[in-house]
């Protein structure tokens, strides 16, 4: 599966995807994944994915707490967007889903056949990578695509250097 999802995206521009959410190092994926994409001539994809769990009300609440998960959800990918924008020079594609993180992510790489990477980054403390990392990796099916895992404790700079 690999070698034909290489293949479907030599015609296009290659996309790395970084997934925004409430941990710290969603913005070092996002950096990583905003430098890579400029030096490759690619892409940026940020993803958040809106739990539908936290929906569990009466119907009345549950359109006020979608609302405001949304707004959520679309306040920080700009804040992360402008933030690269400015450092970086890249536009990136925003996109927001409501569900599963995991199931969002590979609803989203199969859709878009130019994401090529997945890019997430590891907590740099000592509860573990993070539930991300810690839930791409006990996968079992994997992605149809590489992970990159930038390492939580990296600097701008460091990041820089490295992609």
């Amino acid at each position: 599966m690999v070698s034909k999802r290489l293949g479907r995206q030599e015609g296009g521009k290659r996309k790395f995807l970084a997934i925004i959410d409430g941990t710290p190092e969603c913005a070092r994926a996002a950096s990583y994944a905003a430098r890579r994409a400029k030096a490759s001539g690619g892409g940026a994809v940020f993803l958040y994915v809106i739990e539908q769990d936290e929906f569990q009300h009466w119907l009345g609440v549950e359109k006020i707490m979608r609302a405001e998960a949304e707004a959520e959800a679309n306040a920080r990918l700009a804040r992360v967007a402008e933030n690269l924008r400015s450092i970086v020079g890249i536009e990136p594609e925003l996109v927001v889903r409501e569900g599963k993180v995991e199931e969002e992510i590979h609803k989203l790489i199969e859709a878009d056949r130019e994401i090529a990477i997945l890019v997430l980054a590891a907590g740099d403390n000592s509860d573990g990578p993070g539930p991300l990392v810690a839930a791409v990796s006990g996968r079992s099916g994997g992605y149809s695509i590489p992970v990159t895992v930038v390492p939580g404790h990296l600097s701008e700079d460091e990041i820089e250097s490295l992609s």
